[in-house]
């Protein structure tokens, strides 16, 4: 039965992922600017406005899919858009742009634990509840997307220090367009769930012990 409590938390989780894929797509957008493109800009990317940033199908409905079906939720937002032959420094300034979204999570878990040591709140509290579910959520959005399968984050990094026959296989990936996407998320992020998990744990471990 679903108490108060726990009607509570879910709008805190809600709230929370609301800002911080907000956030984390905002600075794709930022760092795309800085380096010269203004792809995001044109589109009206360059905005913490979440309803910008929020697509229907796998903000919402994607992730309910997945609960239903026994998986774990994959918390994805619109991606901003970009144009890597714009941005300076090719494949490292792409890099950039790809890092600018998980460092910006980083960030605000971050931010987390420095209200949670600056005010001392205790553990038995609810508003370390609060802080420390938004804490763990950033975390785990800076690992998923760090994983260098296309189009995630990570790719891009890879894409920047990978030799050519490892980018000619992510670009075959990548071409795949959702259908490589899908394939990810129900064939192979299953094995990488305790991998997943173990950095998840010791990165909260490391942040707040």
């Amino acid at each position: 039965m679903i108490d108060e409590v726990s009607i509570a938390f879910i709008g805190i989780f809600l709230l929370s992922l609301i800002i911080s894929l907000s956030f984390h797509e905002a600075m794709h957008g930022f760092m795309a600017y800085w380096l010269g493109d203004t792809t995001a800009s044109e589109q009206g990317r360059l905005t913490l406005n979440p309803i910008k940033h929020i697509d229907p199908f796998t903000t919402a409905l994607l992730p309910l899919l997945l609960i239903i079906l026994g998986y774990p939720p994959f918390l994805i937002a619109k991606p901003v858009p970009f144009n890597p032959s714009r941005v300076r420094w090719g494949e490292f300034g792409a890099a950039l742009v790809g890092l600018a979204g998980p460092v910006s999570n980083i960030l605000l878990a971050l931010v987390g634990v420095s209200v949670i040591k600056v005010l001392g709140i205790s553990q038995n509290e609810f508003l370390y509840e609060i802080i420390a579910l938004f804490i763990q959520l950033n975390i785990a959005i800076f690992v998923f997307n760090m994983i260098p399968y296309p189009p995630l984050d990570g790719s891009r990094v890879l894409y920047a220090l990978a030799p050519d026959p490892v980018r000619n296989i992510m670009q075959q990936i990548e071409s795949f367009g959702i259908t490589g996407i899908l394939i990810f998320m129900f064939f192979i992020f299953r094995f990488l769930i305790p991998i997943v998990t173990s950095i998840n744990n010791f990165l909260f471990n490391l942040f707040l012990g």
